[in-house]
């Protein structure tokens, strides 16, 4: 539906601004004024903006279909949203199996908590505090604030015209950006984070969580990353911290004076327990580097390991080309490609060669891969031996399941299409299987140092007619370095 907004001039835009509604302490229990800003969207808007947003980010993030863990995470957040201050929005909350430390929310509330945020929490009070701080970015309608400054730049004063009012909300949002990831939403700068900090503190109190919290959780990342930087790379990008956060949050904490506490609604440590019974999240780099995810047979309920029941590769091939004209590549007949939606890769598997790794999360035991990968995450430039760029990228692989090494004398160096290739085979126990997995690595070089690489993945019993093809698949491989592969991935 299509909210109409009312025509107006400059001159009334600079009274609007200076009556907007006031998010007071006083609907809280705080006594810090915290204002939203300037905003072109309806609160019902953002709501639409939110709901068509997060239907994209599922279609690209795997969802942790865990019920115990999804109904903790809500009931939290159910109990924060009942003291949530503005609008009341249909405050909605998900768990992203990813092991990055993160957590975001869309306009309207959509809230995802990725796994590894769950992970990184002493205490359901710390994982609270983050939840809150999110909870405040929509509550204050920052998401929609820097939407609708971004489509006033671009669209000029012509906005209060009424061209605001004449186009849907998704030819607005295709403006600027479209649905989904879209950073207007997920990227804040320090005086929002200020915002939600002090916001935040004062959802805590009044869910009788103790505010302190909150800041208590933000030392205990900020020193957890200096171990593994990697994994809260995004968190620090999308959450730039304010200047002196800790004493903010505890001087917003003394303000509210004596909170009534209200014990947790779960038991935490049994809820880490589970998580650590289940099979190790991927990074976001590495869902990057699988390219798709697409359907396979299920794995069954008792967690028992999947059974794999594969057709010999047809010794007739076809042609898969990236849609881009990057690469293309020959692969067996009674296959099929799935291509990535986004970035570069595509997956070449067999019927029973993508299964449900449990929790509703696709895992190839049998097919390839065939992606772009940046070594170092790029901080390397040009600079980077094809030798290097390899060994990186096996390191990623081992992260997604480190029971893989690398069989000794595998790797090899040879050539294709007058590049230098390099090979190498990885061996270990499935996580989904059981079984002895191989792994077949070939890499080739490209003129920016990055790397297209191809990986063959088989169970041991299966790996003798995955090599019957191996070959041809590798000889077969076209790359044309001038085709568009800088795509942000």
């Amino acid at each position: 539906m299509t909210t109409r907004m009312p025509l107006f001039g400059v001159s009334l835009l600079v009274w609007i601004l200076a009556v907007l509604p006031v998010i007071t302490g006083d609907q809280v229990i705080a006594q810090t004024k915290v204002s939203p800003g300037f905003n072109l969207f309806s609160p019902e808007q953002d709501v639409e903006i939110g709901r068509q947003s997060a239907a994209e980010v599922e279609k690209q993030l795997p969802l942790l279909n865990d019920r115990g863990l999804q109904n903790y995470v809500s009931d939290i957040g159910q109990r924060l949203a009942a003291g949530a201050p503005g609008p009341k929005f249909p405050y909605q909350f998900k768990v992203v199996n990813v092991s990055d430390v993160n957590a975001f929310a869309l306009p309207g509330g959509f809230m995802y908590i990725n796994r590894g945020l769950v992970d990184s929490a002493h205490d359901e009070a710390e994982l609270a505090g983050v939840m809150a701080h999110e909870m405040s970015h929509v509550a204050l309608r920052h998401g929609t604030n820097q939407a609708s400054k971004a489509y006033l730049a671009q669209a000029g004063l012509g906005v209060l015209g009424g061209v605001l009012g004449n186009g849907t909300t998704g030819q607005i949002m295709g403006a600027i950006g479209g649905f989904g990831l879209n950073t207007l939403f997920l990227k804040f700068g320090r005086d929002d984070e200020e915002q939600a900090d002090v916001l935040g503190a004062q959802i805590m109190a009044s869910a009788g969580y103790d505010p302190m919290a909150m800041s208590r959780m933000f030392e205990t990342l900020r020193q957890q990353a200096g171990r593994d930087p990697s994994k809260f790379e995004q968190f620090f990008s999308s959450h730039p911290a304010p200047k002196n956060r800790a004493e903010r949050i505890q001087k917003e904490a003394s303000m509210l004076g004596s909170v009534e506490r209200r014990g947790p609604v779960g038991d935490f440590n049994r809820i880490q327990a589970r998580l650590e019974g289940m099979p190790p999240a991927p990074s976001m780099q590495q869902l990057v580097q699988r390219g798709p995810a697409p359907g396979g047979q299920t794995r069954g309920g008792n967690g028992q390991p999947v059974r794999v029941s594969i057709e010999r590769p047809s010794s007739r091939m076809k042609t898969f080309e990236n849609r881009d004209g990057f690469f293309q590549i020959r692969y067996p007949e009674n296959w099929r490609a799935y291509e990535s939606k986004s970035g570069y890769g595509a997956t070449l598997a067999p019927e029973g060669g993508i299964v449900d790794a449990g929790n509703g999360q696709p895992s190839i035991v049998y097919g390839v891969i065939v992606n772009h990968y940046v070594p170092f995450q790029g901080r390397s430039g040009n600079n980077v031996s094809l030798e290097d760029a390899t060994d990186d990228l096996i390191e990623q692989i081992s992260r997604s399941n480190p029971n893989l090494q690398v069989a000794s004398g595998s790797k090899r160096q040879s050539s294709a299409g007058g590049k230098r290739t390099l090979g190498a085979t990885l061996s270990g126990e499935s996580p989904v299987t059981g079984q002895e997995e191989r792994v077949t690595l070939q890499t080739q070089e490209l003129p920016d140092g990055h790397i297209i690489y191809a990986l063959f993945i088989a169970p041991g019993r299966y790996y003798d007619d995955m090599s019957q093809v191996m070959s041809a698949m590798i000889g077969s491989l076209r790359v044309d370095e001038h085709a568009d592969h800088q795509r942000a991935e």
